[in-house]
C-alpha cells in the first residue's frame, strides 16, 4: 500500500508539480519503479477507470517496458493470462484515451513478437478474430479502430524491438505469413462505401506500416491501387501518399515488373490533379503527387527503361517529373516541390550511361533533348525574383534559395557529362542573343541565370578546349551590371575561368578591370577577392604588366577597410601570388609600400597596455603578414603544389641574395619580439606570431635558413617562459626541415633539447600549464 501511495505522489509531481527539480526527481524514481518486480502489481491497478489518462498512460508504459525488456522474467504458464488481460484492456480503452490505447497496443505487439511463431502461432489472425467478435459493450467502429491501431504498431514495434538477430529473422518470416490475414481486412474496410474517413485513414497508415516489412509488391498491388483512388479525398491524401511511397520504394519492389508497369498509368493519371493544385496554389498536394512520381522514377528508372515496349509511357513519366522540376513559382516561397526532383535526373543519367554503347546510343537519341530541356528549366528555376519580391524574403528563405541554387549548379555540372561541349555552345548562343538583342529589354535575372550555368560547369570541368569561352569573355564587358547578384555571378564566372585565362593571357585585359573595380564594393567582397586570388594564382606569370595597378587598388581597399577579416587574408594571399612572379627588387619595393603602414601600426600597438581591442588589431596585422608569406614564393618549381599555372621556365634556381620574405622578417623581428614580450600569456597572439614563421618556413623551405638561429633562440625563450602548443608546432617544422643540415644543427639541437626538457618537467610535476596542448 505504501508503495502505491509513493507511486501516486511521484506521478502527481511528474505531471502537475511546477518545480522542475521535483519533476526530474519524480521521473528518475518512476523509471526505477517501472523496471522493479513490483511493477507487475501496480501497472494493472494504474489502468483502472477511476484514474486520469496520464496515470493510466504510465501504467500502460510500465507494462510495455516489462514485456519488451524483461520478457525472460515471465513464466511461460502466464503467457495466456497476460495476453487475455491485454486484449481485455485494449477493448476497454478502445473508446477511451487514445494515448493509453496506443501504449497497450504496443505492449500486446511486443508480447506477440516474443511468442510468435511457436507459443502464439497465427497471432495476427487471432487479433483480427477477437476484435471482429461482437460483445463487451464496445461499438463496432471503436473495436475496428483499436484493431487497426494494434495492426499498425505491430510492424513498428518489430523494427524497434530488441530481439536477437536469429529471432528477428524468424519473426519477420512469421509476420510475412500473417499478411494474408491483414490484406483482406484492409481491402474490405477501404472499399466499403460506409467506412468512416477516420477508419480509412487508419487503414492507409496500417498499410504503410506493413509494407515496410518488405511485403511483396504484387501482394499489396490491389491495396496500392486503392490508395490511388483515395488521393482525391483531402482527408486521406497525406496518408495515401505515404502508403504509396513506402510501397514502391521497398528494395524488393523492382522484382515485380508487371506490377510496376500497371502503376505507371495510375501515376500519369494524377497529372490533372497536379495541374489543378498548381493553379490553386495548393503546395501540399503538389508536394505529395511529386513525391509519388519521383519515388517511382528514382527507384525504378532502370527497370522501366528496360521495358522497351513501354518506352512512351516511361517518357511520359519523365516529362511529368520535368513538369514538377519546372513547377511555377520561386523556391522556397511559392513552391517547395521542385527540389525533390533533382536526384531523379542524376539517377536516370547514370542508368542511361551504364548501358552498353549500342543501347546507350538509342536511349541518348530519346533523352538528350529531354536533358537540354532540363537545363532550360533549371536555369529558369535558378533565376532570382524581382528586386522588390526578393527584398521581402526572410533571411532564412534567402539562405534556402542559395542552397537550392547550389543544388541546381551541381545538377548542371553532372548533366554536362552527358551533353558535353554542345551544352556550353547552347548556353553561349542564348547569352549572345540576350545581350545583342536591342529590341527587347533584358531582365538582369535572365542574364545572371545563364552566366550561373556557365560558372557551374567551368568551376569543376576543364573547359580549356571549348571554342565558346573566348566569345563568352568578349560578352562579359557588354553586360549591364546594375545589380549585386548579377555582379557577384560575373565575378564568380571570371574566377571559374582563371585556368583558361592562364592559357589565353591576351584576354586578361578584358576582365581584370572589372575585377579591380568590384574590389571597391563591399557587397561584392567575397566574389571579387576570391576571383582576384584565383587569377593571381593561375596567371601570375602573365600579370607583371598589371602588377602595380593590382597592388595600388588592393592597398586602397585595405586602407579603407572595405573587406571583412577573412577577405583581407585572401587578398594578401592574392598579392603573395602576384609578387612571386616579379623581380626581387620590385618585390621588395612593393612589400615596403604594402607592409609599412601595418608595421607602423604594430609599433604603436606594441607600446600600448594590452587590452581586448588592441589584441584584435595585433592578431589582424600578424594574420595579414602570415597570409602574404603563405603564397609569396620566388622559386619556380616543376610542381606548383597544385597552386597555380606552370611557369614559362620549368625550374630555375632562386635569384642570388636573401629571399624577400627573409629580408622583411629580419626587419620586423625585433618588433615581433616586443609584441611577444607584452602578450606572451595570450595563446592567440602567440599562435598568430608562430603562424607567420610557420607559413614562411613551409613556403620557403631551405631559403628560410638565415632566420634559423635567431628564431630558434626566440622559440626557446618563449617555450621556457610559458609553454604553448603553437610554439611546439613551429619547432616541429624547424626540426623537420633543418635538423639534417650541418650548418643549422647546433641551434636546432639546442632548441629541441630545451623543448624536450621543459615538456618532461611539466609531465614530471604532474601538471599542465594553462594553454599547453601537446600535439
Amino acid at each position: 500500500m505504501e508503495q502505491r501511495e509513493c507511486l501516486m505522489h511521484a506521478l502527481h509531481q511528474l505531471y502537475y508539480d511546477p518545480n522542475i527539480e521535483n519533476k526530474n526527481l519524480a521521473q528518475k524514481w518512476l523509471m526505477q519503479a517501472q523496471v522493479s518486480p513490483q511493477a507487475w502489481q501496480f501497472c494493472w491497478a494504474l489502468l483502472s477507470p477511476d484514474k486520469v489518462p496520464e496515470i493510466q498512460y504510465f501504467g500502460a508504459s510500465a507494462l510495455h517496458t516489462k514485456i519488451s525488456r524483461y520478457w525472460g522474467d515471465i513464466p511461460t504458464d502466464q503467457y495466456e493470462s497476460l495476453k487475455s488481460q491485454l486484449f481485455s484492456q485494449i477493448a476497454c480503452f478502445s473508446s477511451g484515451s487514445k494515448m493509453v490505447l496506443t501504449r497497450l497496443c504496443v505492449a500486446l505487439a511486443s508480447l506477440a513478437l516474443n511468442t510468435m511463431p511457436e507459443a502464439w502461432p497465427g497471432a495476427v489472425a487471432e487479433m483480427v478474430r477477437v476484435f471482429q467478435e461482437e460483445g463487451g459493450g464496445v461499438d463496432g467502429r471503436a473495436r475496428c479502430l483499436a484493431l487497426l491501431e494494434l495492426l499498425t504498431v505491430l510492424p513498428e514495434e518489430f523494427h524497434t524491438s530488441r530481439l536477437p538477430q536469429y529471432r528477428k529473422g524468424q519473426v519477420r518470416g512469421a509476420l510475412g505469413r500473417e499478411w494474408g490475414s491483414v490484406c483482406p481486412l484492409l481491402q474490405q474496410l477501404l472499399r466499403r462505401a460506409d467506412s468512416p474517413g477516420a477508419v480509412k485513414a487508419r487503414v492507409l497508415r496500417c498499410l504503410s506500416s506493413w509494407v515496410m516489412l518488405d511485403v511483396p509488391l504484387n501482394e499489396s498491388e490491389s491495396l496500392v491501387h486503392d490508395c490511388f483512388s483515395a488521393l482525391p479525398d483531402p482527408e486521406l491524401f497525406d496518408t495515401a501518399v505515404e502508403a504509396i511511397v513506402n510501397a514502391i520504394s521497398q528494395p524488393d519492389s523492382q522484382r515485380y515488373v508487371n506490377t510496376l508497369l500497371k502503376l505507371v498509368p495510375l501515376v500519369l493519371a494524377l497529372q490533372e490533379q497536379l495541374r489543378e493544385a498548381v493553379q490553386g496554389g495548393d503546395m501540399e498536394t503538389c508536394h505529395g503527387i511529386c513525391r509519388i512520381v519521383v519515388t517511382l522514377g528514382e527507384n525504378h528508372s532502370r527497370t522501366l527503361l528496360e521495358q522497351v515496349d513501354h518506352w512512351q509511357s516511361f517518357l511520359a513519366l519523365v516529362n511529368m517529373i520535368m513538369f514538377c522540376t519546372g513547377i511555377p513559382g520561386h523556391y522556397p516561397v511559392n513552391e517547395t516541390t521542385s527540389s525533390l526532383t533533382l536526384t531523379f535526373w542524376y539517377t536516370l543519367q547514370d542508368e542511361i550511361m551504364s548501358f552498353e554503347s549500342e543501347r546507350q546510343a538509342v536511349y541518348l537519341q530519346v533523352y538528350r533533348p529531354v536533358y537540354f530541356q532540363l537545363v532550360d528549366v533549371l536555369l529558369h528555376k535558378a533565376q532570382f525574383p524581382s528586386d522588390q519580391e526578393y527584398a521581402s524574403w526572410s533571411s532564412d528563405e534567402k539562405e534556402q534559395f542559395r542552397i537550392y541554387r547550389v543544388d541546381i549548379s551541381d545538377t548542371l555540372m553532372y548533366v554536362y557529362e552527358m551533353l558535353g561541349a554542345e551544352l556550353l555552345s547552347n548556353l553561349y548562343e542564348k547569352l549572345g542573343r540576350l545581350l545583342t538583342n536591342t529590341e527587347q529589354p533584358t531582365s538582369w535575372q535572365h542574364t545572371e541565370a545563364l552566366l550561373y550555368g556557365f560558372q557551374s560547369i567551368a568551376e569543376t570541368i576543364d573547359v580549356n578546349y571549348s571554342d565558346v569561352i573566348p566569345g563568352l569573355i568578349g560578352l562579359i564587358p557588354r553586360i549591364n551590371i546594375n545589380n549585386v547578384q548579377l555582379a557577384d555571378t560575373v565575378m564568380f564566372t571570371i574566377g571559374a575561368l582563371a585556368e583558361w585565362l592562364a592559357d589565353h593571357p591576351v584576354m586578361l585585359s578584358s576582365v581584370l578591370p572589372l575585377v579591380l573595380q568590384a574590389l571597391g564594393n563591399p557587397d561584392l567582397s567575397v566574389s571579387s577577392v576570391s576571383t582576384l586570388k584565383k587569377i593571381c594564382r593561375e596567371c601570375k606569370y602573365d600579370l607583371p604588366p598589371y602588377a602595380s595597378n593590382i597592388v595600388a587598388v588592393s592597398q586602397e581597399v585595405l586602407i579603407k577597410q572595405i573587406h571583412k577579416t577573412s577577405q583581407c587574408m585572401w587578398l594578401m594571399q592574392a598579392l603573395g601570388f602576384l609578387l612571386s612572379a616579379l623581380p626581387v627588387e620590385e618585390i621588395l619595393r612593393n612589400l615596403h609600400s604594402l607592409i609599412t603602414p601595418y608595421i607602423q601600426q604594430l609599433e604603436k600597438l606594441a607600446d600600448e597596455t594590452p587590452n581586448p581591442s588592441n589584441k584584435l588589431a595585433i592578431i589582424h596585422i600578424l594574420g595579414l603578414l602570415s597570409n602574404l608569406f603563405t603564397t609569396l614564393d620566388i622559386s619556380k618549381q616543376d610542381d606548383e603544389s597544385g597552386e597555380g599555372s606552370a611557369p614559362p621556365v620549368k625550374t630555375t634556381p632562386p635569384p642570388p641574395g636573401p629571399n624577400p620574405v627573409v629580408v622583411v622578417l629580419q626587419q620586423v623581428f625585433a618588433l615581433i619580439q616586443t609584441v611577444l614580450s607584452q602578450w606572451l600569456n595570450d595563446s592567440q597572439v602567440v599562435e598568430a606570431v608562430c603562424a607567420i614563421f610557420e607559413k614562411s618556413v613551409k613556403t620557403l623551405l631551405h631559403d628560410f635558413a638565415p632566420m634559423v638561429s635567431q628564431l630558434s633562440e626566440m622559440l626557446g625563450q618563449m617555450y621556457s617562459t610559458i609553454p604553448q602548443a603553437s610554439a611546439l608546432d613551429l619547432t616541429r617544422q624547424m626540426v623537420h626541415i633543418f635538423a639534417s643540415q650541418t650548418d643549422h644543427f647546433p641551434p636546432i639541437k639546442a632548441l629541441f633539447e630545451l623543448v624536450t626538457s621543459v615538456t618532461l618537467s611539466i609531465f614530471q610535476q604532474g601538471r599542465g600549464s594553462e594553454g599547453v596542448l601537446v600535439p
